[in-house]
């Protein structure tokens, strides 16, 4: 059963855009669709989730913090190494983690969970060996499918409705 959601941020959680303003302020969009998802994930059924991005932004760190999501780490390099940390801490096994990204720089980490996502603007490099490629891009809804599809793989579906019924 899954236990921890790992997604990817640009191109994952966003459409992969990033707008600056004249005054240098960085803008970026998420999806209602997916943070719905993500905050039953974590407050209606009590699982984890994180967030481990290779950019640094207040917006994401912001963005964490609304839907408790319970792990997030900016600027990484290495995100099978930062997941690692996680699960000793959370005292869970690969087996139990699912994770999204949509390039080369989630790679590593995709081949060892035990269930991995691209949208369906990742790389082809990912589309290869990834669980399964998500019929929705990135800031579009990719994150709700691979949340649902993870709900009703593990039998969920009744709890995760309940918690909105």
């Amino acid at each position: 059963m899954i236990e921890l959601l790992v997604l990817d941020v640009d191109g994952t959680l966003t459409d992969g855009k990033i707008t600056y303003t004249n005054s240098g302020d960085e803008l970026k969009s998420f999806d209602v669709s997916d943070g719905l998802a993500i905050a039953t994930w974590t407050k209606k059924l009590g699982k984890k989730a994180a967030i481990i991005t290779g950019r640094t932004s207040k917006i994401v760190e912001q963005r964490a913090q609304d839907l408790q999501i319970n792990h997030l780490y900016q600027k990484v390099h290495n995100k099978d190494e930062i997941l690692e940390e996680i699960l000793k801490k959370e005292n869970l096994t690969w087996d139990q983690v699912a994770a999204i990204g949509d390039d080369l720089n989630d790679y590593k980490m995709l081949k060892k969970v035990n269930l991995s996502f691209t949208p369906s603007n990742g790389t082809h490099y990912l589309k290869e060996f990834v669980d399964v490629v998500c019929k929705n891009s990135g800031g579009n809804g990719a994150v709700r499918e691979m949340i649902e599809y993870i709900i009703k793989k593990d039998n969920l579906e009744e709890e995760f409705l309940k918690a909105w019924l």
